[in-house]
């Protein structure tokens, strides 16, 4: 730790081995993480004239032309699989905005990732309801069955592991997210079933969604391309539909006009 009396801009090295320096005896600790940021060491990418006339198309969809670069990242990571360098530059050439502008976007949502996932992105919910149900004993439970540690990739790229955020799901808690696809009510089992389908290539059905794609194929979903599936498979579970039951088996209705202002029989 820093010494008491050390003067002005001295260096040391402090918890989780960050540097610090010392300023009028107070210590300043730089939290900025490099590895955060987009990786500028390649400018390797597969992206085509074909992504790039997409970009134009999904371009052309909005009045201002930069409203589409959140839909484009998600489309540039259904090629490289992540934001690479190259993506981001053409993503700031096709809506003529520069690189630091369209960096500033790629680094501030989760959702897009400066480094290669896995084939399958496996989401653990550990917020309120979430944790207080077992989301942070499912979380460990993954790090010790994938071998990873969360925000890493499985050696063999088909696995990668985060810590998520409330997905609005808290009804069918503790949730667990394959490339976005919701799995409910999860438990250590049930996620070691998940991933045995998933590593044999089995085919794995959303709780409340269609049928599980690689992580590529959801990126383009997301991008707002149509892949046919939107109403494949439930859109609601049973804690959703309680409130709907519960209204059918009273004969409760809804009032003819709601827009009109008047009050139904049953509100006089």
């Amino acid at each position: 730790m820093t010494r008491p009396n050390a003067q002005p801009a001295d260096r040391t090295i402090g918890l989780a081995g960050k540097e610090m320096h010392t300023m009028s005896g107070h210590e300043f600790v730089s939290s900025y993480d490099d590895a955060s940021g987009i990786d500028t060491s390649t400018e390797q990418t597969r992206i085509g004239e074909h992504t790039i006339e997409e970009m134009r198309g999904l371009a052309a969809r909005y009045p201002d032309r930069r409203s589409a670069l959140l839909p484009m990242l998600h489309l540039v990571q259904s090629v490289d699989g992540y934001l690479s360098n190259a993506g981001i530059k053409i993503c700031a050439e096709v809506l003529g905005l520069t690189t630091a502008q369209v960096n500033g976007v790629a680094t501030f949502y989760s959702m897009y990732k400066r480094r290669p996932p896995g084939r399958h992105h496996i989401g653990v919910c550990t917020t309120s309801v979430c944790a207080v149900l077992g989301g942070d004993i499912l979380l460990e439970h993954m790090e010790q069955r994938l071998g990873i540690h969360e925000g890493e990739t499985s050696p063999d790229g088909q696995f990668s592991l985060e810590r998520i955020e409330c997905n609005a799901a808290c009804d069918f808690a503790p949730i667990m997210m394959v490339n976005w696809e919701f799995m409910d009510n999860m438990t250590p089992e049930k996620a070691d079933e998940l991933i045995d389908r998933l590593a044999a290539g089995k085919p794995v059905q959303s709780t409340r969604g269609a049928t599980v794609v690689d992580w590529k194929q959801a990126e383009r979903v997301l991008a707002g391309f149509d892949d046919g599936r939107a109403d494949e498979g439930p859109s609601a579970g049973d804690a959703s539909l309680r409130g709907l039951e519960i209204a059918r088996r009273n004969d409760w209705h809804a009032p003819d006009d709601p827009g009109s202002g008047s009050l139904g029989e049953e509100q006089k």
